[in-house]
């Protein structure tokens, strides 16, 4: 299995993809990152096309388990955000 991509393996096969500078191809991406989380926050949903949904869900509180001890723990309520693969991704990956 081929090692996975870094970050910075991400922002230079973009820039020379589409031909922006690393620093433009970067910001592009930290831009994306601030819009989905302001839109999260604001619409609980944020579509990133061609590769699914950002959802905000609402985790109830819940007992859990210690697993040093084991002894019984409460987990309190808290937002989190799940991410949704689109069908088209699905598909594509599938195959």
């Amino acid at each position: 299995m081929a090692d996975r991509m870094t970050q910075t393996d991400i922002v230079n096969h973009m820039a020379d993809k589409t031909g922006l500078k690393k620093s433009e191809a970067k910001d592009f991406f930290n831009e994306l990152a601030d819009l989905a989380t302001s839109e999260v926050k604001k619409n609980g949903e944020f579509t990133i096309p061609g590769f699914g949904k950002l959802v905000k869900a609402e985790r109830k509180a819940r007992e859990g388990r210690n697993p040093a001890t084991g002894k019984p723990i409460k987990i309190p309520a808290k937002t989190t955000v799940k991410f949704r693969v689109g069908k088209a991704m699905k598909d594509a990956v599938g195959k």
